[in-house]
């Protein structure tokens, strides 16, 4: 059984299978409806309910208040369909958005590499002839076998290789998905995804430089942008400052500096936080957000900034690229997070997070 959902103010109607969500039917058709936590409990993806009647399924009462279920709205992530239904929803049109469905996929473990000790590289070849087509800065959710659960990870490849998928996955102590990925998978495992998920990409369109910031596996990302951008042969000045605690953990090291060597427009800015005093490090040494502020000499102004990963991070480059200049509309950062994320308190400077 299936229902028929009008999507407002665009007038787009699609069908939703019984227990489908209205985020993952949306998703599906290439629509994008705004989301973050998937697990209804930060409150992103509310929308109106202009007609018809839902299954709020487990929103938290904290994101979905008994008033504002009165009023008629509901959590995309978490609502199901009842009967057909009109809703209305606060879409943001952006030129460079590719607007991509999300589908199915299969594929084979045919390379895992220790990057770091903490981080190994994935790569999955997927078992359909097309591919995956993805915008660079998408993600994935990764099925584990043998357990209902799904985690997000970021495409570290570039868009022009379809026919794999690339991730960088990083031990998170007491993590049950990414213990299993680093101590039982193997090359050869067969695994399901879905994909592509996400809103975070480069602005082209704006037609300036750009600055890509950076610690441990939140390379992923801006990899993959920064790949795709050279590909295009992009010759805006492009900047990437990544931070890691030690050199042994600083990956894809030699690949940023043979980039830069050859592309006169790209500069790779590798920052160390805490490697041992008298090595043979010669580059700088602090964090991110400390050498980004050398390298621009304290002033971001006329870049767009992109920003991948731990949220301590974050925030200390928000603060850093707006005390140089760079605001809001010009900052940008992945907006996928766990259910555990989505309890915590984020930047009041940045509304985006």
């Amino acid at each position: 059984m299936s229902y028929q959902l009008t999507i407002e103010p665009l007038g787009q109607t699609i069908d939703v299978e019984e227990g489908q969500t209205i985020l993952d039917a949306s998703l599906r058709a290439g629509i994008y409806l705004p989301h973050a936590c998937c697990h209804g409990l930060c409150a992103t993806c509310k929308i109106d309910v202009v007609d018809g009647e839902v299954d709020h399924g487990e929103a938290s009462n904290f994101a979905l208040m008994d008033y504002e279920r009165e009023e008629g709205k509901t959590l995309a992530c978490c609502a199901t369909l009842q009967s057909d239904l009109v809703i209305e929803a606060e879409i943001d049109v952006d030129a460079d958005a590719q607007n991509l469905p999300v589908k199915d996929f299969t594929g084979t473990v045919h390379r895992i590499v220790n990057l770091t000790p903490t981080i190994k590289g994935v790569w999955i070849k997927l078992d359909d002839p097309d591919g995956m087509q993805f915008q660079a800065g998408q993600y994935i959710n990764l099925h584990i076998p043998g357990e209902s659960m799904t985690r997000a990870f970021s495409l570290a490849n570039a868009p022009s290789e379809t026919g794999e998928v690339e991730l960088n996955i990083r031990l998170v102590p007491g993590g049950k998905a990414t213990t299993w990925i680093h101590e039982t998978l193997k090359e050869g495992d067969s695994l399901r995804l879905s994909g592509p998920y996400g809103r975070f990409f480069v602005r082209k369109s704006a037609g300036v430089p750009s600055i890509f910031l950076a610690g441990g596996s939140g390379l992923s990302s801006p990899r993959s942008m920064i790949l795709d951008l050279l590909e295009e042969g992009s010759g805006l000045p492009i900047t990437l400052v990544y931070g890691a605690r030690s050199r042994e953990e600083l990956y894809y090291h030699d690949e940023f500096t043979a980039l830069a060597e050859k592309h006169p427009n790209f500069s790779y800015v590798p920052a160390l936080s805490n490697e041992p005093e008298g090595s043979a490090w010669s580059g700088f040494r602090g964090f991110v957000h400390e050498a980004a502020k050398n390298h621009f000499d304290n002033d971001f102004r006329g870049h767009k900034a992109y920003l991948c990963g731990p949220p301590v991070m974050i925030d200390a480059c928000i603060t850093t690229l707006m005390q140089g200049r760079l605001f809001e509309r010009d900052i940008y950062t992945e907006k996928f997070f766990s259910a555990a994320d989505a309890q915590q308190v984020r930047s009041p400077l940045f509304k985006k997070i």
